[in-house]
């Protein structure tokens, strides 16, 4: 047990690039959840990992005590494989929408339990809940329910499950210590091992609007994450997938669930269904249901095209609260007043479109938070409408913004006169770059 005296030495020592034990890891974690260690100290320890990183041990020690610190969602009782997928973090990433109820269909169990934006990045469960009605604050005994009926749910983590991780996900959001790879490691392994999963996937973004910018760190997390999972018997298996540009067009809460609902039609935008099947075929893989890598895209394609991705996203959504008729009518999302059309200004290639800047005037815009406390404007947001490498002319549009107030999309509109450039051409990261297993990382790009 922590005292107030023992934490800030505690602090103290990491930040001095010393190491603490197993043991003071779990009294720390567990103050955390109990009040006794408060934010303050909590936000100092974890800007000190951000400096000094953490030892191998003290990666372990620290992902078990929070995995150890509230319940666990038991599910090895489950006949179906439990497979599950987590991203870095993206802009205009909207793939855990289409694949939960894509592998839902394909006897493949989907506990997805999904997080809130961070920083400059959108969140799962705002995404959701743009959905009128839709509820992501079930109880774990609702969530097996729904999932024994109809294979999948969409929860965000319950008050007793994986506590700690639920304070400092939000601590980290607004404090600058989001960018770390033990921080991440241990907060996104911490809650998919309380899954009791089968297996899980992993969407690592890199390049300049993910957290991890530089692609050899991001192969780093991959592995640190990928050795977690397997240490626990959780097959673990890591896609690299670019994010020096938004995936998708739509980049807003429910401007993201409509195009995600436009991908289960199967007339998604190419690069958001190129990585949507890729990451489904590994969670295929990852789930034991078959080996071959061919095999398992086309099933995850068939349901698609056959029309039942659909049919069990729109059960999920009234499972949950939420108004079925969006799937077929995007007008029932929430809608921003203001529609502003911004052209390129002048003609060549477009040579850059930034995606942390774009998330950045999200946030701005209200579609994020900038404190804890904040409330989301799920109708906010912009469409990307070009990818670097394209020509335009100076009358082409290239992007539309979604604002509450003109005075919000002439800001809006400013900033991305600085995410989008037109100049010279660069050369895009490969879309997908590598595979990673616990064998070794594969060059795809």
């Amino acid at each position: 047990m922590v005292t107030e005296l023992m934490v800030p030495r505690l602090i103290e020592r990491k930040r001095d690039g010393g190491v603490l034990t197993a043991a003071e890891w779990e009294a720390l974690i567990r103050g955390y959840v109990d009040g006794i260690v408060p934010d303050y100290q909590m936000a100092a320890l974890a800007m000190a990992v951000i400096f000094r990183g953490l030892e191998d041990a003290e990666l372990v020690a620290l992902t078990r005590a929070m995995l150890h610190s509230g319940a666990r969602f038991e599910l090895g009782d489950l006949d179906r494989p439990r497979v599950d997928k987590h991203s870095i973090g993206g802009v205009g990433d909207k793939t855990s929408l289409l694949l939960a109820p894509m592998l839902a269909c394909l006897d493949v169990a989907v506990p997805m339990i999904s997080g809130r934006g961070l920083g400059h990045t959108g969140g799962t469960l705002d995404k959701l809940e743009a959905i009128p009605g839709f509820r992501t604050g079930l109880s774990l005994a609702e969530a097996r329910r729904q999932l024994e009926r109809i294979g999948v749910v969409m929860v965000g983590q319950t008050p007793e499950l994986v506590p700690a991780d639920r304070k400092l996900y939000a601590l980290r959001d607004v404090t600058g210590t989001v960018e770390s790879i033990p921080l991440i490691s241990a907060s996104i392994m911490s809650k998919k091992l309380a899954e009791s999963l089968t297996g899980l996937v992993l969407d690592i973004k890199t390049g300049s609007g993910a957290f991890i910018t530089d692609p050899a760190q991001s192969l780093i997390l991959a592995q640190t994450m990928i050795q977690l999972g397997e240490a626990s018997g959780c097959r673990t298996i890591g896609l690299l997938t670019a994010m020096d540009r938004p995936l998708g067009v739509a980049c807003g809460n429910a401007l993201e669930v409509a195009e995600a609902i436009r991908g289960l039609r199967g007339s998604g935008p190419a690069d958001l269904m190129e990585v949507t099947f890729a990451l489904g075929a590994e969670m295929l893989i990852a789930g034991g249901v078959t080996a071959d890598r061919s095999e398992a895209r086309r099933r995850v394609e068939q349901v698609v095209s056959s029309g039942a991705a659909l049919e069990r996203f729109r059960g999920m959504v009234e499972a949950q609260g939420g108004d079925p008729r969006v799937v077929d009518d995007s007008g029932r999302l929430p809608r921003a007043p203001v529609r502003r059309e911004v052209t390129a200004g002048r003609a060549g290639t477009v040579s850059r479109v930034e995606p942390r800047p774009i998330g950045q005037a999200i946030v701005a815009l209200g579609g994020g938070r900038m404190r804890t406390e904040d409330s989301v404007d799920p109708a906010v947001g912009f469409e990307i409408r070009v990818r670097p490498g394209q020509r335009v002319s100076a009358a082409d549009l290239v992007a539309v913004v979604h604002a509450r107030s003109e005075a919000d999309a002439d800001r809006a509109e400013a900033s991305l006169a600085a995410a989008i450039q037109v100049g010279d051409g660069s050369q895009p990261l490969p879309l997908i770059s590598h595979r990673v297993t616990a064998a070794g990382a594969e060059s795809l790009g």
